[in-house]
């Protein structure tokens, strides 16, 4: 028989072994848990105090044009409203000048809803072409690319899908706009059927610093695809999404519960504010209002020398990061207004408000 001290001591071992174990396990489990929060926490951008520090000062001295001037690619047939989201966001946000360059078709459709933006039917769709030879269609191709060459040193930034539809000609012109720009080293911010375009077309836009890929979930999961060869992996997102940005050479937005943005270096996170309501059009807000702080930022990097106080410095995560937390505020406060009648454009009416909110214009 054992003595009492051995009886003793073998409960105590297995007191240690199945309670003792447990709370280690579970001691463990809460370190993990704290550390994950943590990591969450630090990887939050200081979205409000980026937005503050880039937007420029209303000065009196300043001339029409140097608070931005930006042009969206994008509108046709089908899709006239998403462009017009894209460049009334911009001008309603600040910048001073606004274009779009559509279809013909889509182009009287555009002015229609306001007469504040500059509009281009300079685009074609292959049903207006059919019939024509190859030589007729490479210099209608050809021209277009003239038309929008004369314009294209004047703009700070360019949002590349916007309602831009997937007719292969239309998408043919388009990529050579994109190839123009990136030798004229214009910033591009691509959206919606822009990144149906470059998904199938990497070189459009690989090792190029100045673009800005803003896709939603299922636009996402196609790139992740293509560069990655593998499904998206959501319990370790933030290191595939940068991983992703790096293999591209790009900037990625991540659009979601929380925008996750990320440019092959880190990653950061914009959770604050936010809407319940997932109305169409959001997205083309958020290209709009990137262009516009991406080209804020750049400014802000001249004008500093570089020596940037805020974290991160590259201008393409600093104006990702202000233009969702600058959406995503118009968002929630229309949400408080409207509810779950919101609409887009019940969203770009507030955007002035939420902007003078974080950043005053006196």
């Amino acid at each position: 028989m054992l003595s009492p001290s051995s009886v003793l001591r073998r409960q105590h071992f297995l007191i240690r072994s199945l309670g003792g174990g447990y709370n280690r396990q579970s001691h463990l489990h809460n370190r993990i848990q704290s550390m994950k929060s943590m990591s969450e926490v630090s990887l939050e951008a200081d979205a409000e105090n980026i937005l503050r520090t880039i937007t420029p000062s209303l000065d009196p001295k300043r001339h029409k044009g140097q608070a931005g001037k930006v042009a969206v690619i994008g509108g046709c047939r089908e899709y006239t409203g998403a462009p017009y989201f894209a460049a009334i966001s911009a001008l309603k946000i600040g910048a001073d000048l606004s274009h779009v360059f559509c279809t013909k078709d889509a182009a009287p459709v555009i002015k229609s809803y306001s007469p504040e933006l500059i509009v281009h039917p300079l685009l074609e769709e292959s049903y207006t072409i059919s019939g024509l030879s190859d030589q007729e269609r490479r210099f209608i191709s050809q021209n277009v690319l003239v038309e929008v060459d004369k314009w294209m040193e004047r703009f700070d930034c360019l949002v590349i899908g916007p309602g831009l539809g997937r007719d292969p000609f239309l998408l043919e012109c388009v990529s050579k706009i994109m190839k123009h720009a990136r030798e004229s080293n214009v910033p591009v911010v691509v959206d919606g059927d822009g990144l149906f375009l470059v998904t199938n077309n990497l070189d459009l836009i690989s090792g190029y610093p100045f673009a800005v890929l803003t896709p939603n979930v299922n636009e996402y999961k196609r790139l992740v695809q293509k560069v990655l060869n593998c499904e998206v992996n959501d319990q370790d997102g933030c290191k595939q999404l940068l991983s992703l940005a790096k293999q591209i050479g790009v900037t990625i937005l991540r659009k979601g519960k929380s925008d996750v943005i990320s440019d092959g270096e880190i990653v950061k996170t914009v959770s604050i504010y936010g809407s319940p309501r997932r109305c169409g059009g959001q997205g083309d807000i958020l290209s709009g209002s990137v262009a516009v702080f991406l080209s804020w930022a750049w400014q802000h990097v001249k004008a500093t020398g570089g020596n940037m106080t805020s974290s991160p410095t590259n201008p393409t995560m600093l104006g990702c990061i202000a233009g969702s937390a600058l959406l995503r505020k118009a968002a929630s406060l229309a949400f408080e207004n409207k509810k779950r009648s919101t609409l887009t454009s019940d969203i770009i009416e507030c955007l002035g408000r939420s902007l003078e909110d974080l950043s005053p214009a006196c």
